[in-house]
């Protein structure tokens, strides 16, 4: 079956979906070119994986869809989608986090947008062999996703709901690249009752192609990248040195330092203005990239792109948030930031950039879920947020 309506199966919460996809297919325009890649920028067509998982995931992804949909109205463009399982619900369904049919279905699309894994009946089973986060990391590796980028961006009207000083946290904005198919995460593993390790393996390949990502990303800001590794204990962290003292003098333009990690940490609650980019090894990465989110004030905030080998993907950095499933409670704007991501990558910056504009608009009209919303402020949910940025955008002259 091809790319259209898409049906949250496994959620009953969003019984409306049917008609909000219904009246997006009536009313989007007919595109004027077959690729998202290239030629008028006006009109392209878009086919957009849609991977809603578990917990909070179908709810936040209505949300996503809608206003994708209504940018791509607005500006012309066609979109279709196709659903597909992943996480615990595949594995209820077909016993396997990120099946074959979803791989597929990834691979034929342009893009991926998902939300989230995970359930408390497989947290709370240590004998569990099947895990719904093996899917994300199984799509990781299948997609050849080895880049992940974080963008940290705090917002001044949410200054107060950082834990940190208003005086250190205002004015950061820098992006974490994390590298996500190598390191312990894939290395070789054993685990027994008495003995267990991970394998921390890297080649240079590894660790050139991601280097290489963040220099893109540091010539395009402010020109200063931070390498994080922990070169004094590690073999494989002196490998990422070496790799990065080589590739430095290729790129003069951008001021490049290297940090051991436990100094990142640390420098990023001390001084988070110091950082433009930063790059690091996976593991090391996951660490520090979700302190970062802890800098905004809420991690409901921040969006993630991972991109490599085959179809991107663009996801919120949180998790699945069980507890809060069909209360309409759950942030959704890191999930519709991750749209104004996915239009940012195929150079439809208009689109991004309005999508932006929405939400920070959201923001400074208190239209907020309860997480960061201001004390007497009105209680908007998840379907209310998504509604006043959808009628924003659809509204914008």
């Amino acid at each position: 079956m091809g790319f259209q309506v898409i049906r949250f199966k496994n959620e009953e919460i969003i019984a409306d979906i049917d008609n909000v996809i219904k009246t997006i297919n009536d009313s989007i325009m007919k595109p004027t070119t077959s690729s998202p890649l290239g030629g008028d920028k006006r009109g392209v067509c878009l086919k957009i994986a849609v991977l809603a998982g578990d917990g909070i995931g179908p709810e936040i992804m209505e949300q996503g869809v809608k206003v994708m949909s209504a940018v791509c109205e607005k500006y012309g463009h066609e979109v279709s989608y196709k659903e597909a399982i992943c996480g615990a619900h595949a594995i209820d369904e077909v016993g396997d986090p990120f099946p074959e049919e979803t791989f597929q279905t990834c691979m034929e699309a342009d893009a991926v947008l998902f939300a989230s894994v995970g359930d408390p009946k497989f947290d709370n089973n240590p004998n569990a062999k099947v895990r719904p986060e093996q899917g994300l990391l199984a799509m990781r590796k299948k997609l050849g996703l080895f880049a992940n980028i974080r963008p940290v961006e705090t917002f001044d009207c949410l200054i107060h709901k950082s834990p940190l000083k208003d005086e250190l946290v205002r004015g950061a904005d820098f992006i974490c690249i994390r590298e996500l198919t190598g390191g312990m995460y894939f290395g070789e593993k054993k685990e027994g009752t008495d003995v267990a390790y991970d394998t921390n393996y890297y080649t240079r390949k590894e660790v050139e192609r991601i280097l290489r990502v963040a220099y893109q990303y540091a010539m395009q800001r402010r020109k200063h990248l931070t390498v994080v590794d922990k070169a004094n204990v590690l073999a494989s962290s002196r490998l990422w040195r070496a790799v990065a003292q080589e590739i430095a003098p290729q790129y003069p333009e951008v001021t490049t330092d290297y940090m051991y990690v436990d100094n990142a940490a640390m420098r990023m609650i001390q001084e988070p203005t110091f950082f433009d980019v930063m790059v690091t090894e996976n593991t090391f990465g996951d660490i520090l990239t979700d302190e970062g989110s802890c800098i905004t004030g809420s991690m409901g905030l921040l969006p993630s792109a991972s991109t490599g080998e085959h179809t991107p993907v663009f996801e919120p950095i949180h998790g699945s948030w069980p507890q809060a499933k069909g209360l309409n409670i759950a942030n959704p704007l890191a999930q519709i930031l991750s749209v104004a991501m996915l239009f940012e990558y195929f150079d439809l910056k208009a689109e991004g950039a309005l999508i932006r504009e929405a939400v920070n608009a959201s923001l400074d009209a208190n239209v907020r879920t309860p997480e960061i919303q201001v004390e007497g402020g009105a209680k908007y949910g998840t379907k209310e947020v998504g509604e006043w940025i959808v009628n924003y955008i659809n509204n914008k002259k």
